[in-house]
């Protein structure tokens, strides 16, 4: 038998709900790689990508995981930002179809 006011209110509570995936990195660097294709910028950093990027919002972590995957694929090119953080420049050849 619950012993305190709040064990007996939580007795008929579903249980917490775990933090859904937002996706596979794969998938994360596709949906980006779209979103490049129409950032009219020449720089993306990671700010960008969670405050305008493609939806699922993504964190700083899943954005910078997704940007070093493109990275790998030569979309972007990385490049030293203010006070040393994460910026990346946009190869828009890369970008166009051939």
């Amino acid at each position: 038998m619950p012993n305190t006011i709040f064990e007996r209110l939580a007795r008929g509570r579903p249980a917490p709900a775990a933090e859904k995936p937002q996706g596979q990195p794969k998938e994360l660097a596709e949906a980006l790689l779209g979103w490049l294709e129409r950032w009219p910028k020449p720089i993306v950093t990671p700010a960008d990508i969670h405050n305008d990027g493609p939806r699922p919002k993504y964190n700083r972590e899943t954005a910078i995981r997704s940007a070093q995957i493109l990275v790998a694929h030569g979309h972007l090119q990385p490049i030293k930002g203010p006070r040393g953080g994460s910026q990346w420049r946009i190869i828009r050849e890369s970008l166009t179809p051939k």
